[in-house]
């Protein structure tokens, strides 16, 4: 059945006599994946919309229900559906041959048949989004339960996630330029930004941090970009790294101040545009004190080591994991003796959302043991929190282009002196 199917397809195709759909596209390109990595087959499991992450792997927007279903990729044959009775046609959007279930003991009987037809291995291996000893939340999208139910029809199930990262986190040139797009955009608004600080301080304007926040929100809708509110915080508010400002309550900003922007957006009204995230630190004075230069110096070293780290490792061609990368930033801090004020992890994926699917650069939150892979973005944002007094973070995008790892728009390298 498979060798026929295979070759139906093959004649088809040379023949002009259908034209593949993205949904059948992605297959082929989930099938060389599967033959490379060794895996027998990648089986896709929902209930509810209970995995977000399938639309964008399938490449598909008719997803959900309110039955579980499922549906199996083989490295070699055909795809299968498994589907109920009363949805049927819940992923006719999908290439494949479909099993109906309507007593739940039919599920088991159907996996095994859409699993073992085919290959020729007494216990094949197969991958889902499941996450040993949920190391990588963000990967766990299938309950125990459904994972030990496949494992009784005597099938190896490993982690679906550096798969996941290969189809869902790498971006295409497109999404590259308007990714770069966003993050010039942004840069530019951060200086326009201290520039508006400094004009309302030499204009006695009282100003709080909500007053910069909708200044950022508005420039960000005239160039174009969405209007995310962002953190802007001031003094001790930003040793709390997710500090934002309640409408009509932000601190007051004067001079002497420290003030921490950190910023989330992207192109409007792009399907598919991804996120850019910058944090930028201004002093409201003309010399910024030693105080906070010292801390600068410490995270922006931090910052730096991992970008080196990561950017050797691809010049010289040896691979390197979020957790490694993350060990490298934190190592520097921990040397300075900050260790317990480094509060989060170094970085995130970067995607649509702005926190993507891909690697992070992290093994204090979670322990991402996933390589970084070409094609995908992500944060470095090293941060030392001192708590009652001020916080610091240096944040840039990073980009895997090929072998080269790129910052994707120019960076902050010292504390912008606003007043200066």
């Amino acid at each position: 059945m498979k060798a026929l199917f295979t070759l139906i397809v093959v004649i088809a195709s040379a023949f002009g006599i259908f034209a593949q759909t993205d949904q059948e596209k992605r297959v082929a390109e989930i099938q060389s994946a599967l033959k490379s990595q060794g895996v027998d087959g990648w089986l896709f499991y929902d209930f509810r919309g209970s995995d977000i992450l399938i639309p964008r792997i399938l490449k598909t927007s008719r997803m959900g229900g309110t039955r579980r279903w499922y549906y199996y990729v083989p490295a070699n044959g055909e795809p299968v559906k498994v589907v109920h009775a009363i949805e049927p046609g819940q992923l006719d959007s999908l290439p494949g041959q479909k099993l109906i279930y309507r007593e739940w003991q039919l599920i088991q009987s159907n996996l095994k048949k859409a699993i073992f037809s085919s290959t020729s291995s007494k216990k094949p291996r197969i991958v889902m989004q499941y996450s040993p000893n949920n190391d990588i939340p963000y990967i766990a999208r299938v309950d125990a339960g459904a994972v030990e139910m496949v494992r009784s029809l005597g099938v190896t199930v490993d982690s679906s996630a550096d798969l996941v990262q290969r189809f869902e986190a790498v971006w295409t040139p497109e999404q590259l330029a308007l990714h770069t797009e966003a993050a010039v955009k942004m840069q530019k608004v951060m200086l326009e930004t201290f520039a508006e600080i400094k004009r309302r301080m030499n204009e006695n304007i009282p100003t709080t941090e909500t007053d910069v926040q909708q200044f950022i929100g508005k420039r960000y809708g005239e160039l174009g970009l969405n209007p995310s509110p962002g953190i802007v915080a001031v003094n001790a508010n930003a040793a709390s790294p997710h500090y934002f400002p309640r409408r009509g309550q932000g601190a007051p900003i004067g001079r002497g101040d420290l003030v921490l922007i950190d910023s989330t957006s992207k192109v409007a009204n792009k399907p598919g545009a991804p996120a850019a995230d910058l944090t930028w630190v201004g002093y409201v004075g003309e010399t910024v004190p030693a105080e906070y230069t010292k801390i600068w110096d410490i995270v922006f070293d931090a910052q730096q080591s991992a970008y080196r780290a990561i950017r050797d490792a691809f010049k010289n061609g040896k691979p390197i994991t979020g957790a490694q990368a993350d060990d490298i930033s934190r190592g520097v801090i921990k040397k300075a003796g900050y260790a317990d004020q480094f509060l989060h992890r170094t970085g995130h994926s970067i995607g649509e959302e702005g926190h993507g699917n891909g690697a992070n650069i992290d093994n204090l939150e979670t322990r991402d043991s996933r390589r970084l892979i070409p094609g995908t973005a992500f944060s470095l944002e090293p941060g030392i929190y001192l708590e009652g007094k001020f916080g610091i973070r240096s944040e840039i995008d990073v980009y895997i282009d090929g072998g080269n790892v790129i910052i994707t728009a120019p960076h902050q390298t010292e504390i912008v002196p606003i007043m200066r």
